[in-house]
């Protein structure tokens, strides 16, 4: 059955939501649904990997409140069938803006964090807000979606929301278009024939993803034997991590070439791929790393790697903070102490199967969940 479905989020500025809203929007466009993308602001990145077949509305709201009035006209002219949102303002503006219109629309809210851990050590206030959020609106959604074990224990434990309504769906990382690009070439000396293994990072270079303990973690491995270090991103901390390599003395082995619109190449050429992060909800880049074949170590933070590394079968775990035991794994990898993961493992974070999943409880009367 064809129906009219909406994503909203901020905007399709580079991050982990902002390309599950994407790769989601075009698998229900791709499944014969109406898809409309809503953006508080139409910017970002993502912008052009969304398909011709997404409609995308710009609220032009230059604060996120000021999105609440846009979306309410959207409901009730439109009158979608579901509203899927991610992030804690979106989240709480889909529910407060679909109970106001009475719409009729499935409420569906994506828990993209572990929120009592977030709320605690994120610095800024808007992200403190997140556990806020959740107590007071999530139980006013008609379903809570939680990317990982971790994050759906959390909600259990300290909102109101039914647990029969929080329903864990893993984030749909494993892409087409993720296949297409791991093979493109790596514009990168350091990936070049005959030189020393590459140990490769992704993310944004905030405190939550822990990119201090892997330049001190790479620093060890770097006195043991020859090695180069790649980190992909940006972010507020770029200057204090390029004054400690230097304190390390590892400077000229390590680079960082900043965002790069294709990272699943440097994933395929990788010799170890290090997630150093202190928390996440579900890390998208461990899940692709593995499905670009490349070796992965991670910190064994709430929520997510576990789920995605099936407590340590699949990859190595450390715990959070550890610098010698990630160093130890590194080593072991660059040895060759590296698990193969088999395809059916992959297959339940694959773009088709997870949109089915959120189709399920975007449409009316889903039979199951």
């Amino acid at each position: 059955m064809m129906a009219k479905v909406a994503l909203f989020i901020t905007n399709l500025e580079g991050g982990g939501a902002e390309r599950v809203i994407v790769t989601l929007a075009n698998q229900f466009a791709k499944q014969g649904h109406h898809v409309d993308v809503l953006l508080a602001q139409r910017v970002g990145v993502f912008l052009k990997e969304v398909s011709p077949e997404v409609n995308i509305i710009d609220f032009k709201a230059t604060r996120m409140k000021y999105a609440l009035l846009p979306l309410i006209r959207y409901l009730r002219v439109e009158c979608p069938a579901g509203v899927l949102s991610s992030l804690p303002y979106p989240n709480m503006l889909n529910v407060i803006g679909s109970r106001l219109t009475r719409s009729g629309a499935r409420v569906v809210v994506r828990e993209a964090n572990t929120p009592s851990i977030h709320s605690r050590r994120a610095g800024r206030f808007k992200d403190r807000l997140i556990e806020r959020v959740a107590k007071l609106w999530y139980p006013l959604a008609d379903w809570v979606v939680a990317v990982s074990r971790g994050v759906q224990q959390d909600l259990y434990r300290f909102t109101r929301v039914p647990k029969e309504r929080i329903v864990l769906i893993y984030n749909p990382s494993y892409t087409a278009r993720l296949i297409q690009l791991r093979d493109q070439p790596v514009d990168h000396p350091w990936f070049a024939s005959g030189q020393p293994p590459v140990v490769l990072g992704v993310g944004r270079f905030y405190p939550q993803k822990g990119f201090a303990t892997l330049l001190k973690a790479f620093a060890l491995v770097r006195s043991n034997r020859p090695a180069r270090l790649v980190l992909l991103g940006e972010g507020p901390l770029r200057d204090e991590l390029e004054a400690l390599t230097h304190q390390l003395g590892i400077a000229d082995e390590v680079s960082m070439p900043g965002f790069v619109e294709n990272p699943f190449a440097y994933m395929r050429r990788a010799a170890v791929f290090v997630l150093p992060s202190e928390y996440e909800g579900l890390p998208n880049v461990l899940i692709q790393a593995m499905a670009c074949g490349c070796p992965v170590v991670s910190t064994n933070c709430p929520s997510g790697p576990e789920d995605i590394l099936d407590n340590g079968k699949y990859g190595h775990l450390v715990p959070v903070g550890d610098v010698e035991a990630m160093a130890d794994a590194m080593l072991r990898v660059l040895d060759g102490d590296a698990p193969e993961v088999p395809e059916e493992w992959l297959l339940q974070f694959h773009e088709e199967r997870v949109a089915q999943q959120y189709l399920r409880l975007l449409l009316p009367h889903p039979k199951s969940v």
